[in-house]
């Protein structure tokens, strides 16, 4: 692999600090760009109000930047809402390969504070684009959303089908990857735009899915569920979307200019969810409430271009992923 030299805008969250570590283990030169402040220390110090969520999540995300630096990742700190420091960085590391992770990782968020989502999304994203269009070689990948889909009208959902998303999170994943490929089809860059959902494991405090249930349960609280638990997600194990990730800077050639849900390829139930949840704390107590009509009803995305183009191979059933996420949970929370 001769291009090796790998950027990530984002690369302190949930998503960035895991992936990083897994490309340089597979010997990519990684650097990593945050500010630390969206879905990081800063919202945890100033909004989280639970003394001990507060420590909790503090902990999880010092031990990412511990992470960081055991791995010799370096990290700047940098807000990529100003044009010029983003330059800047891209002119002194001059990476072949920008990941494009900044921005609020939480669909209610996104609807409650709009400004502060397009900020951290639209903002990022064209400073980011705006700091590789005269480079030729370069390869951006930008991560969106199955959210883009919206309520999905089939059980599966192909990369090829029609986009409508229903929140604001949504639609302004879906408008980024419009501007993904305009700078492409403008300035010839190649991109490749990557689809993910209902991701969940070690260090996340985004407020996903399983992330709730383990934290509620380890502190005896009660879990709500929102409508009757039928409702599917397609569950994606961090580690999986890594090797996606990995598969797509390997071989630039099979996965340059295209789009791909990269997921565990099959939905699973909450109810489902709330039975392997159960078997490991048996007290524990659900509570059913109305759902938000603002949040899409989703299901499986299909990974059969993934695993065609790419030999994508997911690992992690939602038994499996549940079991090693619960193992790191107990580990690390019996010890905060």
């Amino acid at each position: 692999m001769k291009n090796k030299k790998v950027l990530i805008i984002g690369g302190a969250g949930f998503i960035g600090h895991n992936l990083a570590i897994y490309l340089k283990k597979r010997k990519f030169d990684v650097w990593t760009v945050d500010n630390l402040k969206i879905n990081n220390l800063a919202h945890v110090k100033k909004n989280i109000k639970n003394k001990n969520q507060k420590k909790l999540y503090l902990s999880f995300l010092k031990d990412r930047l511990k992470l960081l630096k055991k791995n010799k990742i370096p990290l700047k700190i940098c807000d990529v809402s100003k044009k010029s420091k983003i330059l800047k960085i891209v002119q002194n590391f001059k990476p072949n390969i920008v990941i494009h992770l900044a921005a609020v990782s939480h669909d209610s968020r996104s609807n409650t504070n709009p400004e502060e989502a397009f900020e951290n999304s639209q903002r990022t994203l064209f400073n980011s684009l705006e700091s590789i269009k005269d480079k030729k070689n370069s390869h951006f990948i930008y991560f969106s959303s199955s959210m883009v889909y919206g309520n999905f009208k089939k059980k599966v959902a192909f990369e090829q089908d029609t986009c409508n998303p229903i929140g604001i999170y949504g639609s302004l994943k879906l408008s980024g990857e419009l501007l993904v490929k305009s700078y492409s089809n403008v300035f010839g860059n190649k991109y490749t735009i990557v689809r993910p959902s209902a991701l969940y494991g070690e260090r996340c405090i985004s407020n996903r899915v399983i992330q709730i249930f383990l934290e509620n349960a380890f502190q005896r609280k009660k879990i709500f569920i929102k409508g009757d638990g039928r409702e599917k997600l397609d569950f994606t194990y961090i580690d999986d979307l890594c090797s996606g990730i990995f598969k797509i800077v390997k071989d630039q050639r099979k996965s340059s200019n295209r789009t791909f849900n990269l997921t565990y390829g099959s939905a699973r139930s909450i109810n489902d969810l709330r039975k392997l949840t159960k078997k490991k704390f048996k007290n524990q107590i659900f509570v059913s409430v109305s759902r938000n009509k603002l949040m899409a009803i989703r299901g499986t995305l299909s990974i059969k271009k993934a695993k065609r183009m790419l030999k994508y191979n997911p690992k992690f059933s939602l038994e499996k992923g549940f079991e090693k996420y619960y193992r790191w949970y107990s580990k690390n929370y019996a010890n905060r």
